[in-house]
């Protein structure tokens, strides 16, 4: 065969790729069949974070996409059908969504200090949306064509509580003052609900004549469900201690090994109806790369391993404080939602978070307070995370006046919010609260396991492939190295004598310590990790005692 006749070959085997819809509507085709990410994942021999970068801007290739195409294509003609059966229209297309940072939708959120500090920059409050089909209503159960923040929910009150097909009677009307009309009905919001009495509650339900206990429920995903109810953490250490026949050592160690793979599920099931998408391998600068396979990227964390130089004369009881869950907590932080993009502005904009090339302020409070860059001997620029720019933002401010601002000379940033990982944070969080509540030493160190390995392999690991972003992994203990510097400049201006910071949770003080901060477990409180004795009389106060 001639060369020609084998590039006649080659082209005549060469075939076109599938076409795929755009980005915006792959997601609202998966949405209107009701699936997660996770089923189609299965289906199509891919992880959950690869069709989220589908859905997000990525394009597969090879037999892949065809898979993917032919899912996509079926589940249009799926909703047309429906759409077809139940409203007796010709043609529906799914919902088109505006698309943020990275294929996300709506805009992105501000990023501020403000409003994000309270939680629910994820999911706005009336967020009204019209369902492709009916589903069941959070209050009712019955069919609902519309969600409210993501939740279905009939809009009309008087829609509420009685099933469609046979509504029930209604009660003989209490004498009672007539209501004011209302112009017209508005959405059911958390805040109405929360403040209905019994009275108003939806018919049908408890004992007649006497108000039915409410019960209280929590966000799982899209959906609701009863607090009380046992989630997926819970269910898989049910599931472990029963293949080990109540082996609690054994299903210890078979949770925390799989705490990778069921902290990326949990976290793919936690961002189902969120208004941003993970993406979870976009292009990362050389800075956030390793300069060699054992060694680091450039940048700076700011980890904090500070002991105070002098202390005055006479005996002082230290204490060693635990700060609890600290990588727990520091997932509440700014994070990229998209591709990072360079910068050379020296003006920072607090609507984005990444990663900065400063020269930092002078420090002149050693004495008495670890500097916010950590152990740092080298002078000149650096790159630091968001959290540490923040900080120092923060401390040279008018509030504290500790520093100067630092320089910033350039930086890789993306659009941001604080409330990316919130609703997975609250779930670690809940089901530690509840293990600690009921002793449970297994659930504890289960989810201990998830979070902290969730943060340690998203990096470049071996052990974790669905989830790329050694700039999330960065910001993420900078924050909890950030978090702690914040409670020791508090036990300082309350009066207490700050004499260690170590890493992320080691904080030693002298003085009346349960006056500052609250002593427990929970992830808002700390506890006494060790006490031991320095100085003595005639002691000059220099430091000298045990490691703990």
């Amino acid at each position: 065969m001639t060369d020609f006749e084998t590039i006649d070959a080659l082209l005549a085997a060469a075939r076109q790729e599938v076409p795929l819809p755009g980005t915006e509507e792959r997601r609202a085709l998966r949405e209107g069949v009701n699936l997660s990410r996770a089923q189609v994942a299965r289906a199509l021999g891919v992880g959950p974070s690869t069709v989220g970068g589908w859905e997000a801007g990525r394009d597969p290739s090879g037999e892949v996409r065809e898979k993917y195409a032919y899912f996509l294509e079926g589940a249009r003609a799926k909703l047309l059908d429906r759409a077809a059966q139940d409203e007796g229209t010709d043609d529906v297309t799914p919902q088109d969504t505006e698309t943020g940072p990275g294929g996300s939708r709506d805009e992105p959120g501000t990023g501020d200090d403000g409003g994000a500090e309270q939680g629910a920059a994820d999911d706005p409050a009336d967020d009204v949306e019209a369902l492709p089909q009916p589903r069941p209503c959070v209050l009712c159960g019955q069919p609902a064509g519309h969600q409210v923040a993501g939740f279905p929910q009939h809009l009309d009150p008087a829609e509420c509580g009685a099933p469609a097909a046979s509504p029930q009677p209604q009660p003989q009307p209490q004498p009672q003052p007539q209501p004011q009309p209302q112009p017209q009905p508005r959405p059911v919001t958390a805040e109405r609900t929360a403040a209905r009495t019994p009275r108003e509650q939806p018919a049908g339900r408890g004992v007649p004549g006497r108000p039915a206990r409410p019960t209280r429920v929590v966000p799982v995903g899209r959906r609701a469900q009863a607090a009380d109810a046992p989630g997926a953490i819970g269910r898989t250490v049910a599931a472990e201690l029963a293949a080990a026949t109540g082996d609690v050592e054994a299903a210890t160690a078979a949770l925390v090994k799989r705490a990778i793979p069921d902290a990326m599920a949990l976290l793919d099931e936690t961002r189902k109806g969120g208004r941003y998408d993970v993406v979870a391998h976009p292009w990362i600068p050389d800075v956030l790369r390793k300069q060699s396979a054992r060694g680091a990227d450039h940048i700076w964390e700011a980890r904090p391993r500070w002991t105070r130089g002098e202390l005055p004369p006479g005996a002082h009881e230290v204490t060693a404080l635990d700060v609890n869950g600290a990588y727990l907590s520091a997932l509440k932080t700014h994070l990229p939602i998209g591709q990072l993009e360079h910068s050379t502005s020296p003006e920072h904009d607090r609507r984005r978070a990444g990663v900065h090339l400063i020269t930092p302020p002078a420090w002149a409070h050693d004495a008495v307070l670890p500097n916010p860059l950590g152990n740092r001997d080298e002078p000149g620029p650096l790159w630091v995370t968001e959290p540490t720019l923040r900080l120092l933002l923060r401390l040279s401010g008018p509030a504290y006046g500790l520093c100067d601002p630092p320089e910033i000379h350039e930086s890789f940033t993306s659009g941001a919010t604080e409330g990316l990982l919130e609703k997975f944070r609250v779930a670690l969080k809940d089901a530690r609260d509840r293990a600690i509540a009921e002793d449970d030493g297994v659930t504890l160190e289960y989810v201990k396991a998830m979070y902290s390995k969730f943060v340690s392999t998203m990096g470049e690991s071996n052990y974790n492939r669905e989830l790329y972003r050694p700039d999330w992994m960065h910001l993420i203990r900078s924050q909890a190295f950030a978090n702690l510097w914040m409670k020791a400049y508090r036990a300082y201006d309350e009066g207490l004598m700050v004499v260690r910071a170590m890493g992320t949770d080691e904080l030693h003080v002298i003085g009346d310590w349960r006056a500052v901060f609250p002593e427990g477990r929970g992830v808002t409180e700390v506890k006494v990790k060790d006490t031991y004795a320095i100085g003595a009389d005639g002691d000059p106060g220099g430091l000298s005692y045990r490691e703990v």
